[in-house]
């Protein structure tokens, strides 16, 4: 039998993944919060339990970091998130303000489509499938090509945990073959609610360009500057730690020390105590070319050792060396070292004074790390304040590292493996990603206790300014809705506010042809504006479910067409077909179907056969006398009617 085209296999597991998680979000649609916590604290003991493993299985499959710190990184995406997020209300009402009136009610958003990269991976798995299930969705994976193995293990692993609580395993799944066509695939897929893309620019312009919503993450490229006002020491030690945590590997490490003149060397000084290489002219040439590779990142030195990208470039390091640097005159492609690369290297960029500080920095996050982080080692308040408010970074980490600080590990900011960068690197928010950005968040509203007296008072202000009065529909006094509804007592033509009680043609009237005996004109007695008819019977459930299509719009299919007499009066009704009991207004006979005159005397009015005939022709559904004007009934002088 011939085998399955691979790409074709990738693209199946796809739908089938798609349909798994699908189903098992549905089965816990009516989880209330115990239940989905029961899940995610099973889940997070899991991951915690099995971090030595995955994270040695992470640095066999990639290459990339060092176990200890992947195992740090794996209790922080499973411990470190739970904690986080334990105490959240994710399900059913999350809030209610008896005071303002407005409930706040969560529900779930549905698949989430979970791409996680090579550097971080066992970590980020672990952190988006926990942040997913809390908010009662459920994940596909689609790890790196590079990753999938190590990836595939947190979804094992966290599949039985699930499953051992009592829930759908398949809240968790993974691609089992990604590539690029199968991640596409997974991404523009109608059954996906949401997509969280972490990886490099392209992948993240690929998600957000789906057709689907979704949290990307932008390029760091962060800058630390360190003031003439900062613990030289502590700057130094926090710089070393952060680059050591998993060889700089998370998007938010420090990728370029600005450093103020008076305190450049002996920073230096203290970085290399702390074992950084400082490389001369020849060997920061060797470390561009090996580094940049046409502009950008060389992937194959992300996450080594020190010694081994040296080795790699053409010199040799300690084995011990933390961090290589690299004086550089600038930012940009004159200066090759001024990129973001996700390795223990850091250029560095001598100004005097902050303002100039402030420039540098601002210079290297308008080159590829715009919203993302920035770090500060300072203790002058005015500094400090200057960068507060002039960094295009939505994270600003003080006097401590970065890699551990933007991410929430040695912070109060929200843990989180997902860091938005705003909408200055195009992504729709500069939040740590968790839990809270995966579920929809209903609310509902009762009138405010003061809204008759707000309303009434912003009726009567515009009133004034319009000096039109109430508009119709408002309720308040004056409306003439309101007004037209209520019949007036006719006055008097010769009282000083007489005025006509004519309201407008009626929309029913339903008359008989005047009767005539000998020359006078008898008005008949009105006959009712409203006869009982049928109304339709009630739709079945099936004419609710909603269609989509072509289709021509009509009355309901219970109705019939109306129907006109042949006479002159107001027979036409709208007949349904079906029976029950209501009232309907009946429709207004056109004027085509007033038979034809019978010949008249002079009525008692002084008007001819013929001037009554022409009034009735030329009068609307009204009064059958014809319009006012003219009419011996009409007062000229106050438009009163004495008929």
């Amino acid at each position: 039998m011939q085998a399955i085209d691979p790409d074709l296999r990738a693209l199946q597991d796809v739908r089938d993944q798609i349909a798994r998680a699908k189903a098992a979000c549905e089965a816990i649609h009516r989880y209330d919060q115990r239940q989905t916590d029961a899940l995610c604290a099973a889940m997070a003991k899991a991951g915690a339990a099995a971090a030595y493993d995955l994270a040695r299985l992470a640095v066999e499959e990639t290459g990339i970091g060092s176990i200890h710190y992947k195992v740090l990184k794996n209790l922080f995406g499973s411990e470190g998130t739970w904690a986080s997020i334990a105490n959240e209300k994710t399900a059913g009402i999350i809030a209610r303000d008896e005071k303002l009136g407005v409930i706040e009610v969560a529900t779930a958003s549905g698949v989430i489509a979970g791409i996680v990269p090579t550097t971080n991976p066992t970590s980020t798995a672990l952190f988006k499938a926990l942040i997913s299930v809390k908010g009662r969705n459920s994940i596909v994976i689609s790890p790196h090509p590079r990753a999938k193995r190590c990836i595939g293990e947190v979804a094992q692993i966290l599949r039985r945990a699930i499953e051992r609580s009592g829930g759908p395993p398949d809240l968790v799944c993974c691609l089992s073959n990604p590539t690029l066509e199968s991640t596409g695939a997974l991404m523009k897929s109608k059954d996906v609610a949401l997509i969280l893309a972490t990886g490099g620019t392209g992948l993240v312009n690929a998600a957000y360009s789906s057709g689907r919503p979704a949290y990307g993450v932008g390029p760091g490229n962060v800058p630390c500057y360190v003031d003439r006002s900062a613990d030289i020491a502590m700057a130094a030690s926090s710089i070393t730690a952060s680059q050591s945590f998993d060889n700089a590997t998370l998007c938010c490490s420090e990728q370029g020390l600005v450093l103020d003149a008076p305190i450049a060397k002996p920073l230096v000084a203290e970085l290399v105590k702390r074992g950084a290489h400082v490389c001369d002219e020849d060997e920061t040439k060797k470390l561009a070319r090996l580094c940049n590779v046409r502009g950008h990142m060389n992937p194959d030195v992300v996450g080594l050792d020190p010694w081994r990208i040296a080795e790699m470039a053409g010199f040799s390091v300690p084995k011990h060396t933390t961090i290589l640097l690299a004086w550089q005159g600038g930012v940009g492609k004159e200066w090759p070292l001024s990129i973001e690369i996700l390795a223990p290297v850091l250029s560095l960029h001598l100004v005097d004074g902050w303002e100039q500080g402030c420039k540098a920095s601002i210079a290297m996050l308008e080159a590829e790390g715009l919203g993302h982080t920035l770090g500060v080692h300072a203790k002058d308040e005015r500094v400090l304040e200057a960068f507060f408010l002039e960094k295009p970074a939505n994270r600003i980490i003080v006097n401590g590292p970065c890699s551990q600080g933007a991410v929430g590990y040695s912070t109060h900011l929200v843990p989180s493996m997902s860091l938005g960068c705003g909408p200055q690197a195009g992504n729709i928010t500069s939040d740590n990603i968790s839990a809270r950005h995966l579920i929809n968040v209903k609310r509902v509203a009762f009138p405010r206790r003061d809204w008759p007296d707000v309303e009434r008072r912003d009726h009567e202000r515009v009133a004034a300014m319009t000096k039109e009065g109430m508009p119709r529909g408002s309720g308040m006094p004056g409306d003439p809705a309101l007004a037209s509804s209520a019949p007036r007592p006719s006055s008097s033509a010769f009282t000083p506010d007489a005025q006509s009680n004519w309201r407008g043609n009626p929309s029913v009237v339903t008359a008989a042809a005047p009767q005539m005996s000998g020359n006078t004109v008898r008005a008949q007695p009105p006959i009712a504006t409203a006869t009982p008819v049928t109304m339709p019977a009630a739709a079945p459930a099936s004419a609710w479910t909603s269609k989509v299509g072509p289709g021509v719009k009509s009355m309901p299919p219970s109705f019939a067409a109306p129907s006109f007499t042949s006479q002159g009066s107001s027979s036409a009704t709208m007949r349904p077909v079906a029976s029950s009991t209501a009232t309907v207004a009946t429709a207004v006979a056109p004027r085509s179907a007033i038979s034809a005159p019978r010949p008249l005397t002079p009525n008692s009015a002084g008007l001819s056969t013929i001037e009554i005939q022409t009034l009735l022709t030329h009068a609307g559904a009204g009064c059958p006398l014809g319009p006012c004007k003219g009419c011996p009934h009409h007062e000229v002088t106050t438009g009163a009617c004495k008929a």
